[in-house]
């Protein structure tokens, strides 16, 4: 009811949108997370770098401070998030910035880069306060909207007819063995209005490296022994996965975007000491890493390991081209 409510405040007009004279680009979902916010950010940021002055605007989840921010490359998670920490050590010649408010914080960036030609924002599908001239809404294809529940029953954050807001749905996660008459099943399953588009990826995992040792990478093979430490809201896609390119996969798993406390550490060394083998490596997101960074004495003391898993976005056959070229033509068509 409450959601209910907070949405129609906004649709009758006694809550306003603001737009701004530049192209925002909104990437979201409606679950509660686990649908691959991140790579997709990160695949706009690398290709769209390219050509315009682009930045991201985060609410900046599970950090200590307040207010406006801009993020460097020096900051912790805990001031920060972990998510815009990672765009930011991963882009740092991009502006990556944190608030709570959107509607603040996308003026007090253009302040300070007044050069800006195209912002995203980072989970923003909910933040109604702002009106994104494009909005993407991504859905994971092992639980897509469609046959979720609002919370606390399932994992959305609001009703499913929220999707109408969308003007590109993104099923991610696709599986290798995706078929077409699957996608035209999917597709029928999203009956998405004639203005939306339905687009199609997969994760695409490169060369684990070192996170205490820079440059130093460290594949995996069938005789390495792995613990997988996550605090990530599904980790099904990531263990299938890693448990066809290593010889066993132990687990600690978290809730999202959790911080590791002493006990969590300790348990860490207890389940790692007790794999028997003479190679094994603590594996972690690359999300996680930056909070696992926050205890880097403790992993070099005790002589862990920690390599971290980059992950990618994979289009499906022609997807990317026609994704790009929708992204190309909201672009030039902008008017203010």
């Amino acid at each position: 009811m409450g959601v209910s409510l907070r949405n129609a405040l906004y649709q009758v007009g006694l809550l306003r949108s603001v737009r701004f004279d530049l192209p925002v680009i909104s990437v979201g979902n409606l679950s509660v997370g686990g649908t691959g916010k991140s790579p997709h950010i990160e695949y706009l940021l690398r290709w769209l770098d390219e050509y315009l002055q682009v930045g991201v605007l985060s609410r900046g989840y599970g950090r200590k401070t307040y207010g406006f921010r801009e993020v460097q490359p020096v900051d912790d998670a805990t001031e920060v998030g972990d998510e815009p920490l990672q765009f930011k050590r991963k882009f740092r010649g991009i502006p990556v910035t944190v608030s709570e408010s959107r509607a603040l914080g996308i003026p007090q960036m253009l302040k300070s880069y007044p050069n800006l030609q195209c912002i995203l924002l980072d989970d923003a599908f909910q933040h109604l306060a702002v009106k994104p001239g494009l909005t993407i809404l991504l859905t994971e294809h092992s639980r897509p909207f469609t046959r979720d529940w609002l919370l606390p029953s399932g994992r959305l954050r609001e009703w499913r007819a929220a999707y109408r807001r969308a003007d590109i749905i993104v099923v991610t996660k696709t599986p290798a063995s995706f078929t077409n008459e699957q996608r035209m099943a999917m597709l029928r399953e999203i009956n998405p209005f004639p203005r939306q588009r339905v687009y199609f990826s997969r994760y695409q995992y490169g060369t684990p490296y070192e996170l205490f040792r820079q440059g130093v990478n460290r594949a995996l093979d069938l005789d390495t022994d792995l613990l997988l430490v996550s605090a990530i809201a599904n980790t099904d896609y990531l263990l299938s996965y890693l448990g066809s390119n290593a010889r066993s996969v132990h687990t600690i798993e978290h809730e999202d975007h959790h911080y590791f406390n002493e006990a969590d550490l300790s348990d860490i060394l207890r389940r790692f000491s007790s794999i028997d083998s003479t190679n094994k490596v603590l594996i972690t997101t690359e999300k996680d890493a930056t909070r696992l960074d926050l205890h880097r004495s403790f992993f070099v003391e005790h002589g862990i390991p920690v390599v971290v898993l980059p992950i990618t976005v994979e289009w499906l056959g022609a997807d990317e081209r026609r994704f790009q070229e929708d992204i190309k033509r909201f672009l030039l068509d902008f008017k203010v």
